[in-house]
């Protein structure tokens, strides 16, 4: 199912929207516009976007790029932060009315909104709340094999990949996901790579849905996205591509090193929520991290929450969704 899909069939209303960036990019964006029609006052009834980062399996679209070409895919978490999700900002805000929106970021999804908001003050100052779950803005500390094994296989991936997508969400993949993770001696190596890349909890997840998990995970992204990422291996700073020569980042940057973003400089009200257990967002780099944020109005840790505990985790409404809507709640 394609994300229209898969919201009708939970009984939901949704609208889908193609949105073009500054430099080109066509970005799907959806959204859930009120609850289910005759609910039992299950849904808190908030009205819900849900945006995408270029590369992905719904933003593979260029107004002249060609999505095969190795332009179309010379992006990183830079250009997200930069053009993506000031798009979708500047879209939902034009298109409800609304002055001010609350933000929800997961991962890298957390990321490019640190440097957009302590970047791009005009968009900052639209985010009422910016709730940041797994957060990451260094990888020191990072004990995910998937980051370790794109730092010590640059190269590697370089050639294999070249410079254009990585893992994408191909039809062989799905078939994989949907069809032999089923399979109960597949369905263990599925499990095996889902926590390879983000930590185990067996107990918090519902096995009957890995296959609909790894239909849809990982959704693709560029190899220079990855490359980026390799680059802050052991960094407890967060900084833009380097181009890999002065000249380069010259053209780039008007400087000859890549430049540092620093999430002081981010104005935003800012709840986090980060796992103990958690591969990619360690604890220690969240632990760096905290004190970073200026205006920062409530932190959580979940003990034995790993990196998708925070989406698929069965107890997830519980431990991280209902504090979200209590908070909300209290600053409308």
């Amino acid at each position: 199912m394609n994300i229209s899909q898969i919201i009708s069939y939970w009984g939901y209303p949704d609208e889908v929207y193609d949105i073009v960036t500054e430099d080109g990019y066509i970005l799907g964006l959806y959204r859930i516009p009120y609850g289910k029609t005759n609910n039992d006052s299950s849904d808190a009834g908030y009205d819900v976007w849900m945006g995408n980062s270029r590369g992905t399996t719904w933003s593979r679209k260029h107004t002249y790029l060609k999505t095969n070409s190795k332009e179309f895919w010379a992006f990183s978490f830079d250009e997200m932060a930069k053009y993506d999700l000031p798009a979708s900002i500047d879209f939902i805000v034009k298109h409800t009315g609304q002055e001010e929106i609350f933000y929800i970021g997961h991962s890298q999804g957390t990321t490019i909104a640190f440097i957009t908001f302590s970047t791009i003050p005009k968009i900052a100052e639209r985010i009422k709340i910016f709730f940041a779950l797994a957060p990451v803005f260094s990888i020191k500390y990072s004990k995910s094999p998937l980051i370790k094994r794109a730092y010590k296989w640059k190269s590697v991936i370089k050639a294999f990949f070249g410079n254009k997508d990585f893992l994408p969400n191909t039809s062989f993949k799905r078939f994989v996901g949907s069809k032999l993770c089923t399979l109960k001696t597949i369905g263990k190596i599925c499990r095996e790579i889902l926590f390879m890349i983000y930590g185990c909890d067996l107990e918090n997840l519902n096995m009957s849905r890995v296959d609909v998990y790894m239909s849809h995970n990982p959704a693709g992204t560029s190899v220079q996205n990855m490359l980026h990422w390799s680059q802050l291996f052991n960094s407890s700073q967060l900084r833009a591509f380097d181009w890999g020569s002065p000249v380069l980042n010259l053209v780039h940057f008007n400087q000859s090193t890549s430049p540092f973003y620093d999430v002081r400089n981010m104005n935003v009200s800012t709840a986090t929520w980060n796992g103990g257990n958690d591969l990619l967002a360690d604890p220690e780099d969240v632990k760096n991290l905290l004190p970073e944020i200026t205006n920062h109005i409530y932190h959580k840790t979940v003990s034995y929450y790993n990196h998708i505990d925070f989406l698929f985790g069965l107890d997830v409404y519980q431990q991280v969704y209902r504090e979200i809507i209590d908070i909300i709640q209290g600053n409308l």
